[in-house]
């Protein structure tokens, strides 16, 4: 069994940080899915509360059996909050920034790690996410230089839009440390960059994308059957990061998990 589940979120009532591209993201997302097999589920916008996005995760994992494969794509903000587990080098939990986060806060990568680890056995879930975190690095290419904008915008949503006077005290503390290594996830992750750095909202022949989706999905399209998440990421690294999108796309597995047949269970 094959299931899917695609969050896309443009709408950020009260932040005035609203997107352009992340419903066509999971739209899209969840098309290409569609035609390799999957059962599919898609939420957006006002769908996208923090209590609505975990249940649906959890449904998903829940529905997930031994040998089955569950894929997770979300495009929407990403942030941070001051770590106060201990459990992070840099001092910061990772988060997704969710419809209500002004309200709710946001969901933590401690969160998400504590639910792809109630998987049954041998289940494979898929994580791909395309959201941000702050920094710059750069390559140039010409395929992006064709086919894209000039206009882009971060997918990072700072602390300071949700964090009280308190916490935000403490995120100022952390917020320039480095990590030394990734955290652990149960789960294969595929994102869009760094801890460090943004992932872009842009547009690409004049519909708004994400930078790292748009290119993921071209280069998924030239893939064989046979291909491996780790060939699809050597793939997606040859255009980025780039030049107007400087965004060093992550893959976060276990060598067995890499080498994964992609959408395939």
């Amino acid at each position: 069994m094959k299931n899917s589940l695609h969050i896309g979120i443009n709408n950020y009532p009260g932040t005035g940080m609203d997107l352009s591209g992340c419903v066509n993201d999971a739209n899209d997302w969840q098309n290409t899915l569609k035609d390799k097999g999957f059962k599919t589920k898609i939420i957006l916008d006002s769908e996208c509360t923090k209590a609505n996005v975990i249940d649906a995760i959890q449904e998903l994992i829940d529905n997930t059996g031994p040998d089955d494969i569950g894929v997770i794509t979300y495009s929407g903000h990403g942030t941070w909050v001051p770590d106060v587990s201990g459990d992070e080098s840099d001092g910061r939990d990772e988060a997704l920034a969710l419809y209500d986060v002004k309200t709710a806060g946001p969901l933590l990568d401690d969160t998400l790690v504590e639910i792809f680890r109630t998987r049954g056995y041998s289940a494979r879930i898929i994580f791909i996410s395309d959201s941000c975190h702050s920094g710059t690095v750069s390559r140039s290419v010409n395929f992006l230089d064709e086919e894209g904008s000039d206009t882009s915008i971060p997918r990072y949503m700072p602390p300071e839009v949700f964090l009280d006077d308190d916490m935000l005290f403490h995120a100022k503390k952390v917020e320039n440390i480095k990590p030394i290594c990734p955290p652990e996830s149960p789960a294969l992750l595929m994102s869009g960059c760094k801890d460090t750095e943004y992932s872009y909202d842009a547009r690409f022949k004049g519909k708004p994308n994400g930078a790292f989706t748009y290119v993921a999905l071209k280069e998924l399209k030239e893939l064989s059957a046979d291909d491996t998440y780790q060939i699809w990421f050597q793939k997606i690294k040859k255009t980025l990061p780039h030049q107007r999108y400087p965004q060093t796309p992550q893959l976060q597995a276990t060598k067995s998990q890499k080498n994964w047949k992609i959408f395939q269970d």
